[in-house]
């Protein structure tokens, strides 16, 4: 009876913040973009808004004993709020390490409440390189609903842990080659889906699809070519919309009938992938001769009006906007709308537009988008409304979505400040925040002989700055100018209950918030 009591005591006192707990509105970041569609748009944020933006600073830095590989260290962070732990209530950050490390921290403290290694008793064919690190490069996914995070460990395995203790839930499972190069994890309908660039682990280029919510967890695939050419190889991997699955893929050959699509908007039915639509630019030939491939961005779904519309780029610098029921139309060559905004010297490197797009809705119902380009804006352009000085390195680029000719089309609004190699930006009510990497883009070295990574880490271009931006006019709200010291390559950030996380590649978790 007394134990009894005692339990029911402790219950009452713990009901009201049991309540608050079951009511508050989540606001996770459960995947790179923040959702399926990898539009980059918080939709729940609440506290970050225009009139605070300016009062962020640096909540806590993490140092984790991941061990970068060639250039490549932590994937981009996930949140999920809310987790029932034996602590309490809380909001864990999740981050995967190139050397198959998870982590799990406190997003109050930045401590690391749970790690898992996983061990890898497979060797490479080939030592790693910066192209091919050998490593685990995915960003994972969270379901949270059953509380389980998803990620590919180098030995090509799929991996299910419970959130609240890193638990296995399921035995690794066969889902890729080992030492393949993967992209971030989507989930959609218990389906994970990642894609597969560039040869490494001699894996060919394409989709892979798991569908986690059958006990077998059958595997299926569709490939982009014979080999690794036409590799996908955007940061945001696969973005899902009204057909299924879109990615775009880099250089190599294209011939339909044979099954190589080098340079094509793909759109792959769900789970069983098979092709279903597809766009190839006219300048097809032109653009895998110079390697302008669009296989460096991933693109994003999002609804316009009577439209569904997918916007797509690369290294070219031309900004598509597809139909994403009929890509490119009758032929598969006609794009609603196309338009160059960068990349005049015609470079495969350190040009263009790279990572992926972003997209938000603002409260007066005008759609916009954000572009992550490298290098300076194309002089033959349409010019801006508001911009903030000349961009040599790159900016943000934003755009309106309107209507020409009864067709979708993009009106340049403005161009940020000078960033150095921008990340995928993303939003949430009325503010565009922004990472500019501080990588050093350029490939080969002046004697054109292909730069290592070490040449590549040892000349970066300067320290990786998180920026906040009037989404309006492109207005500086927020820099953190030196607090971080390091520099980051291919992340991303996430955004929940106003807090912004930053990974480094010195494995360092950054988390940003308001100062009170």
């Amino acid at each position: 009876m007394a134990l009894y009591l005692v339990c029911v005591t402790l219950l009452l006192a713990l009901w009201p913040s049991l309540l608050g707990a079951q009511a508050r509105p989540q606001r996770d970041w459960l995947t790179f973009g923040g959702n399926p569609e990898r539009t980059g748009w918080a939709t729940q944020e609440v506290e970050l808004n225009k009139g605070n933006a300016s009062r962020l600073e640096l909540k806590w830095k993490s140092q984790l004993d991941n061990v970068p590989t060639e250039m490549a260290s932590l994937t981009a962070p996930l949140v999920v709020e809310n987790v029932i732990t034996p602590r309490g209530f809380k909001d864990l950050v999740f981050v995967a390490g190139s050397s198959d490390n998870l982590y799990a921290l406190d997003s109050d403290t930045g401590k690391v409440l749970w790690q898992k290694r996983f061990t890898n008793e497979l060797k490479p064919k080939l030592p790693p390189r910066w192209l091919c690190p050998e490593s685990l490069n995915a960003t994972p996914v969270i379901d949270k609903q059953s509380r389980t995070i998803y990620l590919i460990t180098s030995d090509g395995k799929l991996r299910g842990l419970n959130i609240v203790n890193g638990e296995d839930r399921f035995p690794p499972t066969d889902f890729v080659p080992p030492f393949s190069k993967n992209w971030s994890l989507n989930l959609v309908n218990g389906v994970i889906y990642t894609t597969i660039s560039q040869g490494c682990g001699e894996a060919r280029s394409g989709v892979a699809a798991m569908d986690v919510s059958n006990p077998s967890r059958p595997v299926t695939h569709f490939y982009t070519s014979i080999g690794g050419p036409a590799g996908i190889w955007g940061r945001a991997g696969a973005a899902f919309g009204p057909k299924g699955v879109y990615v775009q893929t880099g250089d190599g050959s294209w011939d339909p009938a044979t099954g190589r699509w080098a340079d094509t908007v793909l759109a792959l039915e769900p789970k069983t992938l098979n092709l279903v639509d597809y766009f190839t630019p006219r300048n097809r030939e032109f653009v895998s001769k110079k390697d302008l491939d669009m296989g460096c961005a991933s693109p994003v779904i999002f609804p316009f009006q009577k439209w569904q519309l997918v916007a797509s780029a690369g290294k070219e610098g031309v900004i598509y906007l597809l139909d994403a029921l009929a890509l490119g139309g009758a032929d598969h060559r006609t794009p609603l709308f196309s338009a160059r905004y960068s990349n005049d010297d015609i470079d495969f490197a350190g040009r263009g537009v790279w990572g992926a797009i972003s997209t938000w809705q603002d409260s007066e119902g005008q759609r916009w988008l954000y572009v992550p380009t490298w290098g300076p804006p194309s002089k033959d352009a349409p010019k801006f409304q508001y911009t903030y000085g000349e961009a040599p390195r790159g900016s943000i680029m934003a755009f309106q979505v309107t209507v020409q000719n009864d067709k979708p089309a993009l009106a340049p609004v403005w161009i940020s400040r000078d960033m150095s190699m921008p990340e995928p930006p993303v939003i949430a009510n009325g503010v565009v925040f922004a990472l500019a990497n501080g990588e050093n883009a350029r490939q080969v070295g002046e004697d054109g002989v292909m730069l290592t990574s070490k040449q590549r880490i040892d000349t970066r271009t300067g320290n990786a700055i998180l920026y906040a931006f009037d989404a309006a006019t492109g207005k500086q709200l927020y820099s953190s100018e030196n607090i971080i010291d390091s520099w980051t390559h291919f992340s991303g950030l996430a955004l929940a209950s106003g807090r912004i996380y930053v990974t480094t590649f010195d494995s360092r978790v950054y988390s940003f918030g308001l100062k009170q």
